[in-house]
């Protein structure tokens, strides 16, 4: 049997007399895979395996067996929705079934058949049963590539960060190194060993610029990815060395308002890349001779006042952004950069400021005489951390409603 074959059978309990095996063979006669189990601990095994959906006898759920299937449903993925059909006594409304109803709630998708079922009707149910089952599983396979496509999207975007690192560092480093160029080009016609020594302690210090920005480097690439409490301010200043020459070469000057503020807990490496992301965007919405604004502080969130945190605000004189685009800013391949972006900036930031719990905010004017761009980021300062893998799990439900309205 296929695993596709395993999620699409029925797993049978009904320990007493034939039930379960005249169904297993009703099952197979309009083929559908039926496997018959003695208890409930054998069919919660045969669970683990792949199960489309379960008929179970009344008299197996005693409180106990309730608690455990209870305890097993809890634990489906969050797609899952396993539907079992529950095979009880008919009879008239009572406070017993009443108790039994409310101690079944544990179990979700529960569809009640009163004994004795016609065949056709049990078929029935158990097909629609199926069908809302693979339903399921391709919400499941959806969410699947979904995850596979974010994370080759998060990659690309990863070199594109990486590229405009090495153009920044190479544009950093060539000053210092053509500096020494010359420098030893001058002690190598120097006749003065006071003018020589003068040479050579300009070029140590050239030198020691330079290790100093490599070292920068480096450790954006070896950081580690767990959460570590971490200073914004060095942060930024760092990512601002790395543009520095850039940003001077254009005639854009830097406005800083940093405020003494807490650290958060977070990705080090990950808060760089939101940060260069944020720069890179407005140092090429600028374009040339404009100023780019940062400000970072202690504040709490505004849409619930209780949160500390910090609020990272970068804010550009820059050609602003078109309305038409603004309201889809975030999402994969929309760029602001016509033929030159990937698309895939804004839309890593925001999935790096929600996995640290935060929320990231544009305001943007196109018309003069005043145009630009302001990005507003706070970031908490003990967020839950939500591990990569688990992006797109918080719309999962949007994703199977999406699915099952098709």
């Amino acid at each position: 049997m296929t695993a596709r074959e395993h999620e699409l059978r029925v797993l049978v309990v009904a320990p007493t007399g034939r039930d379960g095996p005249m169904i297993c063979d009703l099952l197979a006669g309009n083929g559908v895979a039926g496997v018959w189990s003695g208890t409930s601990e054998m069919a919660r095994t045969e669970l683990n395996a792949g199960a489309g959906a379960i008929v179970l006898a009344e008299e197996v759920l005693t409180l106990p067996e309730i608690a455990a299937w209870a305890t097993q449903i809890v634990e489906q993925p969050s797609w899952s929705d396993l539907p079992l059909l529950l095979l009880t006594v008919a009879g008239a409304v009572s406070a017993e079934n009443r108790r039994k109803s409310l101690a079944r709630q544990p179990l979700g998708n529960l569809v009640l058949l009163e004994r004795p079922v016609r065949p056709e009707t049990l078929i029935s149910t158990v097909e629609a049963a199926l069908r809302s089952r693979r339903r399921q599983y391709q919400v499941r396979d959806f969410m699947a590539e979904r995850l596979v496509a974010e994370e080759a999207l998060r990659k690309v975007e990863k070199l594109a960060v990486a590229a405009r690192l090495a153009a920044s560092f190479s544009h950093e480093i060539n000053n210092p190194l053509a500096s020494v160029t010359n420098l030893l080009y001058l002690i190598g016609g120097s006749s003065s060993l006071d003018q020589t020594q003068k040479y050579a302690e300009i070029a140590s210090r050239e030198l020691a610029r330079v290790s100093e920005m490599v070292t920068q480097n480096l450790r954006f690439y070896k950081e580690p990815i767990k959460p570590v409490a971490v200073e914004i301010i060095p942060v930024m200043n760092a990512a601002l060395n790395l543009y520095q020459a850039r940003l001077t070469n254009a005639g854009i000057s830097i406005e800083r308002d940093f405020r003494e503020c807490s650290p958060i807990l977070g990705a080090v490496g990950e808060l760089r890349q939101l940060i260069l992301n944020l720069i890179a965007n407005a140092f090429d919405a600028i374009g040339h001779d404009g100023s780019l604004k940062i400000r970072i502080a202690d504040a709490r969130e505004r849409k619930n006042g209780s949160r500390p945190g910090v609020r990272v605000t970068v804010g550009d004189t820059g050609r602003g952004i078109r309305p038409e685009i603004r309201n889809s800013l975030f999402e994969p391949f929309v760029s602001t950069k016509e033929n030159t972006g990937t698309g895939l900036g804004l839309w890593v930031s925001s999935e790096i400021v929600r996995r640290h719990g935060g929320t990231i905010q544009v305001k943007s004017r196109t018309y003069p005489p005043f145009t630009g761009t302001v990005f507003s980021v706070f970031l908490p300062s003990h967020p839950s951390w939500i591990p990569f893998r688990q992006f797109g799990e918080a719309h999962d439900c949007q994703c199977q409603n999406l699915l099952l309205r098709a």
